[in-house]
């Protein structure tokens, strides 16, 4: 067997046409035939049945294509970091960060990074923690950016910085100081929509069992960004939970709508997250000194007991 029979059967596979997957591979259609043939014939197993149309995966054939996946990602791993070894650093990075952190983190490192690696395709998405992890399983995505912890036996996790959260509030300023958890008015409160960490993150923290949108009991909004929060809080007069990076964006009035937490302060653990047989740790040690450099002066003072904490013990991510 050879690497060009695993992609040919990777190709009929997804596509679920040997035309198709031959021109996918630019080759004719007899010799993939071929080549896929010769292949069950070496192992045995019959992957194909061919006389379904459009072509089928055979129960055993599911089994095999699954480490098929597998062995060209770690096949296309090696490669990665044999270029790594040599300084050859080539092929594309995709980093996938939780919409709370990417708006203010990426404008401050994106520069540096990308000059750090001109002959690299890098991408970046705003996904969902759990839209992250899927990827990160599947190994389609390089690394993800996000809160900590996140307690998968498949990944490495690599704690990066420490963030508090603020509350900004339209009902009060920060004249009288610092408040506390039990001080944060509920009834009108505006939260991202479920399928965001802060949600949750803010529903833990204030023990909270039903949400009243802005104070609205009939009212169900669905968030999709922080900026949009801050809008909705500025026209109803109500209160959201930020990160402490997102007040560097809002004007001079605005931050005096911010309000720090007395301690115990609520925090997050923000950090990489790689696939345990990740392979490009050179660009990641490079992206990890590059956030470190950018983000610790800009994080405000923090008790430096939380700074130690190991990230379950930040926050619960329920």
């Amino acid at each position: 067997m050879n690497i060009q029979q695993l992609e040919y059967i990777i190709a009929i596979a997804k596509l679920r046409n040997f035309g198709q997957a031959a021109e996918t591979c630019f080759v004719t259609q007899s010799t993939l035939s071929t080549m896929v043939a010769k292949f069950e014939q070496e192992i045995g197993i019959q992957i194909f049945d061919r006389k379904t149309k459009p072509v089928s995966i055979t129960f055993e054939g599911e089994s095999i294509i699954s480490f098929l996946e597998v062995i060209l990602k770690d096949i296309d791993n090696l490669n990665h970091h044999v270029s790594y070894l040599k300084g050859e650093y080539q092929g594309n990075f995709k980093i996938a960060v939780i919409p709370t952190i990417s708006g203010y983190l990426f404008p401050l490192i994106i520069d540096e990074f990308i000059k750090k690696f001109p002959s690299i395709q890098i991408e970046i998405s705003e996904l969902t923690t759990e839209k992250i992890i899927e990827k990160l399983e599947d190994r389609t995505l390089d690394v993800g950016i996000l809160s900590l912890p996140i307690n998968n036996e498949l990944f490495l996790e690599y704690p990066i910085y420490t963030e508090q959260f603020v509350l900004y509030d339209m009902q009060k300023d920060n004249k009288n100081g610092k408040i506390k958890i039990d001080d944060i008015k509920t009834s009108n409160i505006w939260l991202l929509e479920e399928g965001h960490c802060l949600r949750n993150q803010f529903i833990n923290l204030c023990d909270l069992d039903t949400i009243n949108c802005g104070g609205y009991k009939n009212l169900e909004y669905k968030a999709g960004s922080l900026e949009t929060l801050i809008k909705m809080v500025k026209t109803n007069r109500g209160s959201t939970l930020l990160p402490y990076l997102a007040k560097y964006d809002l004007s001079e009035t605005d931050q005096s709508r911010i309000n720090l937490f007395e301690e115990p302060v609520p925090v997050r653990k923000i950090g990489c997250v790689v696939h345990r047989h990740f392979s490009k740790n050179t660009i990641l040690s490079k992206l990890i000194k590059i956030i470190e450099k950018k983000v610790s002066p800009l994080l405000g003072n923090i008790p430096e007991q939380l700074l130690e904490l190991p990230p379950n013990n930040v926050f619960d991510k329920n």
